[in-house]
């Protein structure tokens, strides 16, 4: 009898708990509500459905010559299977205050060089951090899946786990209804597998907890179905923001990513830097087994990073730009520094690297352009020497000494802060190692060569098309700001010179948010307050 009253004790100790759990979240939801009506807005749901009602309002399809897509960070950038076009989608930019969410669907026309808006009916609602494939099939499709909605005032987030198709034939947008697949998420990936698109990993925030996935879903482009992949090998840990690319043999590569773990009831960011090659089990006909396998790294490896972008290019080759780092406190397990490293600067990227996976081992290699001027003889330097021949002893040993002055001065002794002043911003960035090419390139030789490389920079995009690689916008962290791009840029890969401007860097746009002067100027004005009850003269 006694093990019986004890577990009916635990089990109305537990139906305790949960209607106390109930209690607490309608409590919550319904202070929520009141601050969000304080702010003139509506819960994240609702602005949902509206937005999409407003999508349906709309009845014929419009195709109208545009110019360039706005800042934008954390959209999709699909090149085209059977077209010489990019197509973009989505995304989201925020000025300090507000945040701005898209859905407009623009497409670059490579042989034009033009922007084209579609403006199709019932279309899917804003979101960014969502992932989108194109396929052949049906006259071409966009498939589009998942993603995040942040509310204006960036108070409330909405994770979707809708499944849309853009036919490029009827130039309309359909919801695609099949049951089984992904929960909500955004931060995932996505590919294309013969007839199925494969989805892995992404995370699920509602501002109380934060959940990262690990789980493997297949939908079947032709049946229209979604399945849960059961794997065995050793797998990925849950994380979002990762690599995830076919390789050359038609495997599917998944590569670093990121997530967040309690460590001492403090949370922290992980950044992984493990890859895996995903197969199907050859012994399976259902197409629900495969095989996770570790993969083995090898050759110029970039350091930790997370937040760069990809494109498979041509012989296997996979190309990765940019990333960021944030700056790692020396006492880890500080919980105070863990907090105020928020605050602090990233270490951001403009390094691209390469990388082949063959069997089960990739190799890396550091992408060094050639630029469009030879060094040497040829160059400014071999120039500098031709004229000191013409010249007399005299001339020449004073023209030595001004070019060995010159060098002294490009020598790298170190990394550097440069600060580059634009409009309303001041950009720093650490100049120095780091930004060596594999044979040892510095700024001043990048120079020399004619050669140009985008700025540093994480949540951009890239694609391959026509043997060239295109790269468009992204962020870049500033202090407190949140410098949000829309440049746009090629390179083409035969030639690896050097990259062309398409859209030029503008690093101008108003930041309505606080800013770190803003915080000295508040402690200023406390001192100035505490001096003027203390009784002292502050005139």
């Amino acid at each position: 009898m006694g093990k019986k009253d004890k577990k009916k004790k635990e089990e109305k100790k537990g139906k305790g708990i949960e209607k106390t759990a109930e209690k607490t979240e309608k409590k919550a939801k319904l202070k929520a509500k009141k601050e969000l009506a304080a702010k003139g807005e509506d819960d994240i749901e609702s602005m949902v459905k509206a937005i999409e009602e407003e999508e349906r309002k709309r009845q014929e399809v419009k195709e109208v010559v545009v110019g360039p897509p706005s800042h934008r960070s954390n959209f999709s950038m699909t090149a085209h299977s059977d077209n010489p076009e990019i197509v973009f989608f989505g995304g989201e930019f925020y000025n300090g205050q507000k945040t701005t969410m898209f859905n407009d669907l623009l497409v670059f026309n490579l042989k034009r060089s033009e922007w084209t808006q579609i403006k199709s009916p019932a279309g899917p609602p804003p979101r960014s951090s969502h992932q989108a494939c194109i396929v052949s099939q049906a006259g071409g499709q966009l498939w589009v899946f998942g993603g995040e909605f942040t509310s204006p005032s960036e108070s409330q987030f909405y994770h979707y786990k809708d499944l849309w198709v853009f036919h490029f034939a009827s130039k309309r947008w359909e919801k695609v209804t099949a049951t089984g697949g992904p929960s909500a998420r955004s931060g995932h990936r996505m590919v294309v597998f013969k007839k199925y698109l494969i989805v892995f990993g992404g995370f699920h925030d509602n501002l109380r907890d934060c959940k990262y996935f690990n789980d493997l879903y297949s939908f079947d482009l032709e049946e229209r179905k979604w399945a849960k992949l059961v794997t065995v090998g050793s797998e990925p840990s849950p994380r979002s923001a990762c690599q995830m690319f076919s390789a050359e043999d038609g495997r599917v590569v998944v590569y670093g990513g990121y997530c967040k773990e309690k460590v001492k009831k403090v949370e922290k960011g992980v950044t992984h830097i493990d890859m895996f090659l995903l197969s199907p089990d050859k012994h399976d006909d259902t197409g629900i087994k495969w095989r996770w396998q570790t993969v083995k790294q090898v050759g110029e490896r970039p350091t930790m990073r997370t937040g760069l972008c990809n494109a498979v290019g041509r012989d296997g080759k996979v190309f990765m730009f940019g990333g960021v780092m944030d700056k790692q406190s020396e006492e880890d397990d500080d919980e105070e520094s863990d907090e105020d490293s928020d605050d602090e600067d990233g270490n951001f990227f403009n390094e691209m690297y390469s990388v082949n996976v063959e069997g089960e081992r990739a190799t890396w290699h550091l992408v060094t352009l050639t630029g469009r001027k030879e060094i040497g003889e040829k160059g400014e330097k071999g120039e500098k020497k031709r004229r000191r021949k013409e010249k007399g002893d005299g001339e020449a040993m004073e023209d030595d000494n001004v070019d060995q002055l010159e060098d002294l001065a490009l020598e790298d002794t170190g990394p550097t802060t440069v600060t580059v002043e634009s409009g309303a911003f001041t950009v720093s960035s650490t100049v120095g190692e780091a930004e060596k090419g594999a044979k040892g390139d510095t700024l001043a030789e990048l120079k020399e060569k004619d050669c140009f490389v985008p700025s540093a920079r994480f949540g951009s995009q890239m694609v391959f098309k026509g043997g060239s690689l295109y790269l468009f916008g992204g962020i870049i962290e500033s202090g407190e700001k949140d410098i949000t791009l829309k440049d746009f840029y090629s390179l083409d890969t035969n030639k690896i010179d050097s990259w062309n401007v398409i859209i030029e860097s503008d690093q101008v746009m108003e930041w309505l948010g606080e800013t770190d002067d803003d915080d000295d100027d508040d402690e200023e004005g406390d001192d100035e307050d505490e001096d003027d009850e203390s009784g002292m003269d502050t005139d």
